[in-house]
């Protein structure tokens, strides 16, 4: 369907969603949340068999990823409306989170406050070496309020996260990758085709092995060690019935590449 701040480009197995506001650094209003919502939503249904095995979240320009909640829009918010405002950026955090494929994020400018939010939601991240990245909320005289406390604390750890936090400072993109809030740094105009190609091969792989591997590690994180191994275990058994585990396990021995289906 058709959206007015957001564009999705499908070319099976891999999905592009960007962020198409580039007047205004791509900043997150209400009207973008509820469309990247249903993009992602949408996508989700499309996930596994033959559909997207894979999805890229970038922004429009070369400017942004995405420059983090419009400002403008927040001004004149209530405490109930800022409550709703938040709800709806940490849903579309989960349905990131839950989508069957894997989510990369390609930051190719600033990824401030929501804009970084919008990333940590993403499995991994990948950064143009001109990127800017922090959540600078505190300066504004609130805090993070689509996640950033709670994911960036888990992405890079709790000391790390309180500082950038605490001071709302902005990092670089190498800095980004010592501290582990980014995969990998590349040149501006290589950033794209290091995406595409990663998220090439992760569709290569059987998707229900990727998706399954998904859940796993994201569930398992905040289990104990014990409840965590039994969900690994689960998962692994629930693939083994699969077409595409007797594939793989085939063309393995057969030395040839899979032909997985998502079955």
């Amino acid at each position: 369907m058709p959206y007015d701040n957001v564009t999705v480009e499908v070319a099976a197995p891999i999905a592009t969603v960007t962020v198409n506001r580039p007047k205004v650094l791509n900043a997150l209003d209400d009207a973008t949340l509820r469309e990247l919502t249903d993009a992602f939503l949408a996508l989700a249904s499309q996930s596994g068999q033959d559909g997207i095995r894979c999805v890229i979240l970038t922004g429009a320009g070369d400017r942004a990823f995405v420059a983090g909640a419009d400002i403008a829009a927040m001004a004149g918010m209530s405490a109930d409306e800022a409550r709703a405002f938040g709800a709806r950026g940490h849903r579309l955090g989960t349905v990131i989170e839950d989508l069957p494929a894997p989510v990369i994020a390609a930051v190719n400018g600033f990824a401030l406050g929501g804009g970084l939010e919008l990333a940590l939601a993403c499995d991994f991240t990948l950064a143009a070496s001109t990127a800017k990245l922090g959540l600078p909320e505190v300066g504004l005289g609130i805090i993070p309020g689509f996640g950033g406390t709670q994911r960036l604390t888990r992405r890079v750890g709790p000391s790390a996260a309180r500082v950038l936090v605490y001071t709302g400072e902005l990092i670089g993109a190498e800095e980004a990758l010592r501290i582990g809030l980014v995969h990998a740094v590349t040149p501006p105009a290589d950033l794209l085709p290091t995406v595409r190609a990663m998220a090439n091969k992760i569709a290569s792989r059987g998707p229900l092995a990727v998706a399954a591997a998904k859940r796993a590690m994201r569930l398992g994180a905040d289990l104990p060690l014990d409840r965590a191994l039994e969900l690994e275990r689960d998962q692994f058994a629930a693939l083994f019935p699969t077409a595409d585990r007797t594939e793989g396990m085939r063309a393995f021995l057969e030395k040839r590449p899979p032909r997985f289906q998502g079955r």
